[in-house]
């Protein structure tokens, strides 16, 4: 496996830790790329950890690679160079065995118009040839009832809302039980209440030892669903870890509210603190080892009037920006 990127900002410094060697993976892959012909290369040399069990968050902006990996991992096109498992078996020469425990949504389903949405999972269901058709009726109203189309079940596929055509991809990926779920952009074209049910959906799916990889680029959702990340940016994979190891490598800020921000700024240097700033009515600095309580005491023993103090966190928005140099959709 070759080593995976590390990359600091002047406020965060982001370094991974490669997991134990006993972690199993659902989706691995090394040397993973592909070269369009002209010479662009879509995905360059990728490094895939994703742990059995794990809600992956695949986070990159439009156009990083993430689409294009996915349909890499699910035999959809084949790569230039580089190895894939799923579920620690070979891609593709497995994939008659592997990919019935994988459930996807690529790219937006693909209904048909009139149909309903009942009748188009239905057609969806008897295309598996694992499934068993005394119990179609039972599988299919348990998936509308998961992504929230129950009643609109009997509904003409054309009538839909694109929010709604969405929730239908995630339910025909559901009708069956899955090791593996594969989800690109799940929420797109969602409101705030169907986005909300696709995360609760998506959390609870983990919260059953399901793996799901769900490729996003929307900061917000992947910070609070997911319990792993990846960063995309232009075809690489640029950082990827554990929510809990990237919260325990962000280096915290303390901010300090006060009418004397020079003199809390001096404070703070003594106690050791890089990055010292002081600014209008503030001084901050990174935190490092120093218990916050013992900032306080100092500066009150220094006569520093103290009218706020508190410690915070680079969210994912800044660690992305600390990674790749861009902007990024935190919200959607």
């Amino acid at each position: 496996m070759p080593p995976l990127p590390t990359s600091s900002g002047p406020d965060l410094a982001v370094t991974l830790v490669p997991p134990p060697a006993e972690t199993s993976y659902a989706v691995s892959s090394d040397g993973l790329t592909k070269r369009f012909r002209g010479g662009q290369v879509a995905v360059r040399d990728l490094a895939l950890r994703v742990p059995s069990g794990a809600v992956y968050g695949f986070l990159g902006p439009n156009g990083s690679g993430k689409t294009t990996t996915i349909r890499i991992l699910l035999g959809l096109i084949a790569p230039t160079g580089g190895t894939h498992e799923l579920l620690g078996r070979s891609m593709p020469r497995a994939a008659a065995q592997v990919l019935p425990e994988v459930g996807a949504l690529v790219e937006g389903p693909a209904f048909h118009p009139y149909l309903s949405g009942r009748d188009n999972l239905a057609r969806v269901d008897a295309a598996d040839r694992l499934a068993s058709g005394r119990t179609a009726r039972a599988r299919i109203n348990t998936a509308l009832e998961r992504v929230g189309l129950t009643a609109a079940a009997g509904k003409r596929y054309r009538n839909y809302s694109l929010g709604m055509r969405q929730r239908l991809g995630i339910a025909a990926a559901l009708l069956q039980p899955r090791e593996l779920l594969v989800l690109d952009e799940p929420t797109n074209g969602l409101d705030p209440q169907g986005t909300r049910e696709v995360r609760h959906l998506i959390a609870g799916l983990g919260a059953e030892g399901v793996t799901v990889l769900v490729s996003s680029h929307l900061l917000g959702e992947v910070e609070q669903v997911c319990t792993h990340v990846g960063v995309m940016s232009v075809g690489e994979l640029k950082w990827q870890g554990s929510m809990a190891d990237l919260s325990a490598q962000q280096q915290a800020r303390v901010q300090v509210q006060t009418s004397t921000p020079a003199d809390a700024a001096t404070v703070l240097a003594r106690l050791g603190l890089a990055g010292v700033r002081a600014g209008d009515g503030e001084a901050s600095a990174v935190l490092g080892a120093v218990q916050p309580e013992r900032v306080v005491a100092a500066l009150v023993a220094d006569g520093v009037g103290v009218r706020g103090f508190q410690v915070e966190r680079p969210r994912l928005e800044q660690m992305f920006v600390d990674l790749t140099g861009e902007g990024f959709d935190v919200s959607g």
